[in-house]
């Protein structure tokens, strides 16, 4: 099928931006403007993308009237300011996650999508992952029958050069681990297993004092609305490099393990009467030198967000369940911190 090319805009022009410039080109559109708080930053990336750059977001959204989508690559604790004002200005929005630090300002974002009849995207690219779908699919089918308990295992590795210099490890801008590196982990729990009903959780920052304002461990057990209960283990105190990024079910009909550094292995399966048959290896990491991110599954994200605008498709990353990740986190912190984080 032969969509039109779509005319793209990105703030914020960090790290993240160059992987949406990328796919923004594969799609064969065009990215035509960007915008970052340092302008020089700005000139670079609008200079290497054939963009043109803005020092600041209203400028952008008063300069180019022709756009379609704006990327919002800024840090966390910008994203609802930042998708509003595009939304507002009449504007698709891709949002990068977390969707935001606070479920009310994930409302509002919602709300700005609805006055302004314009689709909001939520990047939710662990779902497409090779042994995740495969996983999810088994559950929808029902064939693991009832879901006894699930645990994830997130052990990373961020150094005080990761923090250096940056927005990253501050209260306001990044909000947590479980917001940063850990809420695709969130977001797969509430899309496989559900809602939860209760949790409780234990945080500490270890080794980080000095480096961020945060956790840089925390333990959280769950009971889900299903009845299934669960742990989750998240650190960024691995030893030297990434460890285990992992998911575990064990369930009436089977046990499965998806595992490797990022979700991205099939490690066990053990199946009544079938099982998951040889996956394709997937996209590789995000390799960013002294550490790597999750699987890249940017590609599907803007394949579906283009059948969703040129095509009508149904938005399956609307922003709603963007917001229980949200919610989920929040209920973890509340239950670390007492009322508050």
């Amino acid at each position: 099928m032969n969509y039109p090319a779509l005319q793209f805009a990105i703030i914020g022009c960090g790290r993240i931006a160059e992987r949406h410039a990328r796919q923004i080109s594969a799609l064969g559109s065009k990215l035509v403007a960007v915008c970052d708080r340092d302008p020089q930053r700005a000139l670079d990336f609008g200079l290497a993308h054939g963009a043109r750059p803005y020092p600041e977001i209203g400028l952008l959204l008063d300069g180019e009237k022709e756009l379609d989508i704006v990327v919002v690559c800024t840090p966390n604790g910008l994203h609802a300011e930042h998708s509003i004002r595009a939304l507002q200005a009449g504007f698709h929005v891709i949002c990068e996650k977390p969707m935001a630090l606070h479920v009310s300002d994930c409302r509002d974002m919602l709300e700005a999508a609805r006055l302004a009849r314009r689709q909001l995207f939520v990047v939710k690219q662990n779902r497409f992952n090779p042994p995740v779908k495969a996983l999810k699919g088994l559950l929808v089918a029902g064939r693991l029958g009832r879901i006894y308990s699930v645990h994830v295992n997130c052990l990373w590795n961020r150094n005080a050069d990761y923090y250096s210099n940056s927005w990253k490890g501050t209260m306001d801008l990044d909000g947590g681990i479980l917001y940063t590196q850990f809420s695709h982990f969130i977001d797969l729990l509430y899309w496989m297993i559900g809602d939860i009903t209760d949790v409780k959780a234990f945080t500490a920052n270890l080794c980080h004092q000095g480096f961020i304002e945060f956790e840089d461990t925390g333990v959280a057990c769950f009971q889900f609305e299903n009845g299934a209960l669960g742990t989750l283990h998240v650190s960024i105190n691995a030893y030297l490099k990434n460890m285990e990024g992992s998911l575990t079910i064990l369930a009436e009909k089977g046990s499965v393990k998806v595992g490797g550094e990022y979700l991205n292995l099939l490690e066990y399966q053990l199946l009544e009467g079938t099982q998951i048959p040889e996956l394709s290896s997937g996209n590789s990491a995000n390799d960013y030198g002294t550490y790597r991110g999750s699987m890249s599954n940017h590609d599907k994200v803007y394949a579906h967000v283009r059948e969703v605008i040129a095509a009508g498709a149904p938005n399956r990353m609307d922003g709603q369940e963007g917001l229980k990740t949200v919610e989920i986190i929040e209920k973890i912190y509340a239950a670390a911190h007492g009322s508050h984080h």
